[in-house]
């Protein structure tokens, strides 16, 4: 969408959105490349290194036939179909298919354990499953929990009782498919934010979020795509960075991906794995560049063209370290699920202000106001606030129009983030609004991980905050009261540790835990978190 220019004040100037009446992402992302000729697609590397090589012509085969399945299996335009994979070839295919007829797809973090596997599939109302043994596992123990759900796919040759095979049943359909006709404006997507105030919310997207996000990416990544370009993020493409701002951005230009589906993030693998597949474009979350920084890695095989990050500033310290160790600049971006990448910088169009996250997204009128919409003057505290509309703002909450009336005042999206915007333009960071945690580039919030921490027999109150950690950024801390018969100790810690963590998530369970006789609340019985935070 952009058209290269030599500063930004002219890039942002004559910026103009292009977004057809209709639009669908998988005609955008796949059949459009999808000529015969071969064009590569995605470059699946598995954990042994071996990698195979799929085509845009292989994603169309693949997609339409499953597309084919999911209608023969009695699914119909709108239903909602869980994609809950690692990064795969089987990911982008499960999409693929059902955008292509219609429904609406619904990432699932590999990492996420029964409760918040429930808790989405029972809101979403899905129809449908997309997932590997490992993750079946986990839908197995609450599918009696889940009327709705009437069909699991399992990538797997020989699939456990009362599912069918993914490719069993996508090799025995016919794979021409009716691209179905979408407006732009119709839902594609849903993704769950991280539950700041009570339980998570599903973000509803149309198929045109991914134009919306194409400016940020473009700029940040250097004026996306150049010759040779390759795409590569260790973010999960269950969120909107990995899924979005990576995959399919790399596919919509005919990019080439890489996926790895490493079970843990590792330094030097990483960079391994840039030099053996000439990767130059990465999304490195923040957490992630602080690891390598930590882990001292080189590797001269890795020839990066641009670094795109994001969820928390980088400073001074790190920009130069990355500089210094890839040859190029971190670029930073600012956004969230209900409206992404709004900001973002480009060291050849201004320079980098360490600590900032950069200037506004051509396309985007970003501002800072106060909780009524109100515009605030340069130099003030305020609400990062989005004039609207954008093609990068979801469509609503699922099936939450209070919560989503709450979002928006004087014509603005609030973001819930406080910053200033100095006389320059560049846009900073104050602090959150509520009470998010954000660790290890993942916006965490408390309610959802105290509600599983109360499901554990010894505990009576919890509260969670977030504490500050050089690597994550932050870490998670419980604050707990027992109940009458528990003694507080390192191994009642530990066992509620793992309870959360087989529960609701690997990254969401407390690193931390602390008794307490009491919580500090206020009078209404809410739970002063700001001060649990300065107690550290």
């Amino acid at each position: 969408m952009l058209t290269p220019a030599p500063d930004y004040d002219t890039l942002y100037r004559d910026f103009r959105w292009d977004v057809p009446a209709r639009f669908n992402m998988a005609q955008a992302c796949c059949d459009r490349h999808a000529d015969g000729s071969g064009r590569l697609a995605l470059i699946d590397v598995a954990e042994s290194g071996k990698a195979a090589r799929y085509s845009f012509d292989d994603l169309k085969t693949f997609s339409s036939a499953f597309a084919n399945v999911l209608t023969a299996d009695g699914l119909a335009r709108g239903d909602v179909v869980a994609v809950f994979l690692s990064q795969s070839i089987e990911l982008p295919v499960a999409h693929l298919a059902v955008w292509r007829a219609a429904m609406i797809s619904l990432p699932l973090f590999v990492l996420f354990g029964e409760d918040a596997i429930e808790f989405r599939l029972q809101n979403s109302g899905a129809s449908a499953v997309v997932t590997d043994e490992t993750g079946y596992a986990k839908i197995a123990a609450i599918r009696s929990r889940l009327p709705n759900l009437k069909h699991v796919y399992v990538i797997s040759d020989a699939p456990p009782a009362g599912t069918k095979s993914f490719w069993g049943s996508l090799r025995a359909t016919a794979s021409d498919h009716v691209l179905a006709d979408t407006s732009c404006d119709d839902p594609a997507l849903i993704i769950y934010t991280s539950g700041t105030t009570g339980n998570p919310k599903g973000a509803l997207h149309a198929h045109r979020v991914l134009l919306g996000h194409l400016p940020n990416v473009e700029m940040t990544h250097d004026f996306f795509p150049q010759p040779g370009d390759i795409m590569w993020t260790p973010a999960d493409w269950a969120w909107i960075g990995g899924l979005v701002n990576a995959l399919l951005a790399a596919l919509y230009h005919g990019t080439p991906v890489v996926a790895s589906r490493a079970r843990k993030f590792d330094s030097h693998a990483a960079m391994q794995l840039m030099a053996d597949h000439n990767i130059r474009n990465v999304f490195l979350p923040p957490t992630a560049l602080k690891l390598m920084r930590q882990a001292n890695v080189k590797h001269e095989g890795v020839k990066l063209r641009s670094i795109f990050t994001g969820g928390e500033s980088l400073g001074a310290e790190m920009l130069a370290w990355v500089k210094a160790t890839f040859g190029v600049e971190a670029h930073e971006v600012f956004g969230q699920t209900e409206n992404n990448l709004v900001i973002g910088s480009n060291a050849k169009l201004f320079p980098i202000r360490p600590g900032s996250m950069g200037k506004a997204t051509p396309g985007f009128d970003v501002r800072i106001v106060d909780e009524d919409g109100n515009e605030l003057p340069r130099g003030a505290r305020g609400i990062i606030g989005v004039r609207q509309p954008t093609p990068s703002t979801m469509l609503g909450y699922w099936k939450n129009p209070e919560a989503t009336a709450k979002k928006y005042a004087g014509g603005f999206l609030l973001t819930g983030d406080l910053g200033m915007q100095d006389e320059d333009g560049y846009f900073w960071y104050m602090s959150r609004e509520d009470d998010v945690i954000t660790s290890a580039g993942y916006r965490i919030g408390p309610s959802e991980i105290e509600d599983t921490l109360l499901k554990h027999p010894a505990v009576a109150l919890a509260a969670v905050v977030g504490i500050p950690d050089p690597i994550r950024t932050e870490s998670i801390k419980a604050w707990l009261v027992l109940r009458p018969g528990f003694m507080p100790g390192d191994a009642l810690a530990k066992d509620i540790q793992d309870f959360v963590k087989t529960r609701l998530a690997a990254h969401e369970y407390p690193r931390f835990v602390e008794f307490a006789n009491e919580l500090p609340m206020t009078a209404t019985g809410k739970v002063l978190r700001r001060e649990l935070r300065s107690r550290g």
